[in-house]
């Protein structure tokens, strides 16, 4: 596990296309299924003890940002060979456990890991209803063992300024959690 800073990928990016599996469903989820609507993409797994650390708090956060419009997505693009933690089958138990009310998909090809320059568990990418991206970076200031609340502030601040058509935070802080876990090979070259 290296503590790895999410990439901050450029403001006012599209938000890269995908169609991955959700295991829980068996149904293929595309980017276009959230067309027109403010679009909350994390990358995530089953086992990171950063994401166990705020998935409680993230997940109410999603429950309550969704009757106000925001779809988020949870993808998962996890070595499942190596970490066999991060199986389709354990994401579908980890979604039934935390009760997800959004889809939890996974990339296996690790594509759209690589197209969003995601880097860490958990990553962060909020988009507009263009899905152009306004915000990449932390759910909050809180880490495993650093006594800070989970209270998903920096996402809660960024997520209410779009939904209400004011500026967003200029200043915006890298998440940082456990690194991707890359196949052999598949490493990207954007660190």
């Amino acid at each position: 596990m290296a503590r790895t800073p999410s990439t901050m990928l450029q403001l006012g990016t599209p938000a890269p296309d995908f169609t991955l599996l959700e295991p829980a469903s068996g149904q293929l989820i595309h980017r276009s299924d959230f067309a027109n609507k403010p679009l909350l993409i994390i990358f995530s797994c089953n086992h990171c003890p950063y994401v166990l650390h705020i998935l409680e708090q993230f997940v109410s956060f999603a429950s309550s940002f969704k009757d106000k419009g925001l779809a988020t997505v949870m993808i998962n693009s996890n070595d499942v060979d190596n970490y066999p933690a991060d199986s389709p089958e354990k994401m579908i138990q980890l979604s039934q456990q935390y009760g997800f009310t959004f889809p939890y998909l996974y990339d296996e090809t690790q594509q759209t890991a690589h197209a969003y320059q995601a880097a860490c568990t958990p990553d962060l990418f909020l988009f507009d209803q263009q899905h152009q991206l306004v915000y990449r970076g932390q759910f909050d200031g809180s880490r495993p063992a650093n006594d800070i609340p989970v209270n998903g502030q920096d996402l809660i601040t960024a997520t209410e300024a779009l939904l209400n058509n004011q500026p967003l935070p200029d200043q915006q802080r890298p998440s940082l959690g456990c690194n991707i876990k890359w196949k052999t090979g598949n490493e990207p070259a954007y660190f």
